[in-house]
């Protein structure tokens, strides 16, 4: 049996060789825990996992930010190729998105642990999260226009990775804003619409660029699989932040000047998120289709493949909400086959991070390959 971290000989390579992109395993595995919680027939049982699998994931995220940190200070040579790297730069916005799932765990779960501690701590951690989403939207685009190197045929979906983050911390905006005091509520919720269309607006541009690429240039290659998959994400978060935001405000500027619009909001919210459900869903069947057409090839794991799992998250969760504010039947079965799917990719592709882990063959930066290379030639 081989040893595990065989690769990693010198001390500290594994924080050395750390890279954002770990950041996606909590991120899917964050959304996983909210579908499992809110499943319709669940119970009691179903909660109890997804609160199990939320505080495991709140331990992941813990140990992943301090070995980031520890990266960023231990090695500082490694931040520049880390930016500059054109894919790897782009899993920055797994981090803020990775800490929204925490976040909207805090109000599902904590509430009823830890009581108004828990509140106040995810009212602290959204902020926070504002902060970093916006930080990775406006940093990695800046570098993308100045510093990296990109071309049409190399364009892949990852690119949506940083700008989706505003709108994932939208979303959890219209979570936790009925749990707050209308003073802290109002403030939230108009930072989150900004949050949503600032992201979203973006994400249409880019999903454009994408289908053109894929028009002219066809599918990646099999490394980048998943990321047929990615185009869910802001669709079904979209759908996800205007269903939430619009439930959130007739409560929370009720007997103020807004409190007209904030009607309109919950209403034109609805209409809206079948919009963007349709539009998703259109993005889930061909992801479908472009999967299968990558398991006739090797595809090889890498950590890019936690790109299956939160879009569809994401999307479940969505359909779980549409079923509930519409009383369509059809919302119902649909949310369990897309439950049951998340969870077979789940396991499927942890299976795959634990193997890979064992055998340290996941602590290898690409853009510190990368960097070698160029120095060596």
């Amino acid at each position: 049996m081989p040893r595990p971290f065989t690769r990693l000989a010198e001390p500290f390579a594994f924080v050395r060789q750390f890279t954002p992109s770990w950041f996606a395993l909590t991120m899917g595995t964050g959304a996983l825990a909210l579908v499992v919680a809110v499943l319709p027939w669940g119970g009691t049982l179903a909660r109890r996992l997804g609160e199990g699998l939320w505080l495991f994931n709140a331990v992941l995220f813990a140990g992943f930010a301090l070995l980031f940190a520890a990266r960023l200070l231990l090695f500082r040579d490694t931040v520049r190729p880390m930016l500059l790297h054109p894919v790897q730069s782009m899993f920055l916005g797994a981090i803020p998105m990775g800490l929204a799932t925490l976040i909207n765990g805090l109000v599902l779960f904590g509430e009823a642990r830890w009581g108004e501690g828990a509140l106040a701590l995810a009212h602290w951690l959204w902020w926070l999260d504002v902060a970093l989403a916006l930080g990775v939207a406006l940093l990695v685009p800046y570098l993308m226009f100045t510093r990296q190197d990109h071309a049409l045929e190399k364009l892949t979906a990852v690119w949506l990775l940083p700008i989706v983050a505003p709108e994932v911390a939208a979303a959890a905006a219209g979570v936790l804003a009925p749990r707050l005091l209308p003073e802290a509520a109002q403030p939230m919720l108009v930072t989150g619409y900004l949050l949503w269309g600032l992201s979203l607006a973006l994400a249409f541009s880019l999903i454009t660029l994408v289908l053109l690429r894929l028009a002219l240039h066809k599918l990646p290659g099999s490394e980048f699989a998943a990321t047929s998959w990615l185009p869910v994400g802001p669709l079904a978060t979209g759908c996800l932040g205007l269903l939430s935001l619009g439930k959130a405000m007739p409560a929370a500027f009720a007997g103020t000047p807004l409190a007209g619009v904030a009607g309109v909001a919950r209403d034109v919210g609805l209409l809206g998120s079948l919009l963007l459900w349709g539009a998703a869903a259109w993005w889930l069947a061909m992801a479908l289709c472009c999967t299968r057409r990558h398991l006739r090839q090797e595809m090889r794991f890498n950590l890019g493949w936690w790109g299956f799992t939160f879009p569809l998250a994401v999307f479940t969760l969505a359909t779980f909400e549409l079923q509930w504010r519409t009383g369509l039947a059809f919302f119902g079965p649909l949310g369990a086959a897309l439950a049951l799917g998340l969870a077979l990719i789940w396991l499927q592709v942890m299976a795959r991070t634990l193997a890979g882990l064992w055998h340290g063959e996941l602590f290898q930066a690409p853009c510190l390959a990368a960097a070698t290379g160029v120095s060596r030639s």
